[in-house]
């Protein structure tokens, strides 16, 4: 059965939106957990526009599953990766102005030893890239443990033809990941309704969703939260 990463970046963006301390993703990751999730995931970025150091110190001592942090390949990073010790580090491209990570990481020889500096210290190493063949090949040869797939392509199609295309890329890229020894991940863009045809494959072991679930938390949970806030107003004590 595949595992569900969650990513919580979402929750702290909404809290930062206010520079206040709620919503509070130390409080989501725990909900998570209890309600199913197999991993914690979180993009500690560079401007630090959501998730914050401190939430990074918090759930590496509270989560209870797992605890993947997505960083940049730089120094920096590969220092606080080495400090807190997550269980997973998950290479990814940067730049600060993008909305969201926008496409997958190109690989260069100048990654094997930051690879080696988070593997020497136990840090299993994920890397996030395109459904390429030749890439995945050389995450192999680099010390790679892992590779995360970018289904965002795959997520932002319209066109059936084009979908079918990518979704080939992706099952020939996730056999091959499978074939080589590494941990099979898929992640980007994923939803209740695309990520159906990726679970026929049978192949990839884990899945990190976040906007999707989020998404559909703010509504499934509004109703039950409207009626909380009611029963206090009512509420003639």
């Amino acid at each position: 059965m595949p595992e569900l990463g969650v990513n919580i970046d979402h929750i702290a963006t909404l809290r930062q939106a206010r520079m206040g301390i709620e919503p509070d993703p130390i409080l989501a990751a725990a909900i998570a957990e209890k309600n199913g999730a197999d991993q914690i995931t979180i993009h500690l970025r560079e401007d630090r526009r959501h998730i914050q150091d401190r939430d990074l110190q918090i759930l590496r001592k509270t989560v209870q599953t797992r605890l993947n942090l997505e960083m940049a390949a730089t120094d920096e990073m590969i220092e606080t990766a080495r400090k807190i010790l997550p269980d997973t580090v998950t290479l990814v491209p940067e730049k600060r102005e993008e909305l969201t990570t926008e496409g997958g990481l190109f690989l260069t020889d100048k990654h094997e030893k930051l690879i080696r500096r988070l593997k020497e210290v136990g840090i299993e190493v994920s890397v996030f890239i395109e459904p390429d063949l030749e890439l995945i090949k050389f995450s192999k040869k680099i010390g790679v443990d892992a590779v995360e797939i970018h289904t965002g392509k795959y997520a932002n199609l319209i066109d059936e033809t084009e979908i079918e295309t990518e979704f080939v890329q992706i099952k020939n890229a996730a056999n091959l990941v499978k074939k080589l020894g590494m941990r099979v991940v898929a992640g980007h863009g994923l939803n209740y309704e695309n990520i159906q045809k990726l679970i026929k494959l049978d192949v990839i072991e884990e899945y990190n969703i976040g906007h999707s679930i989020i998404s559909r938390a703010v509504f499934s949970g509004l109703a039950e939260a409207i009626k909380e806030m009611k029963r206090i107003i009512g509420d003639e004590n």
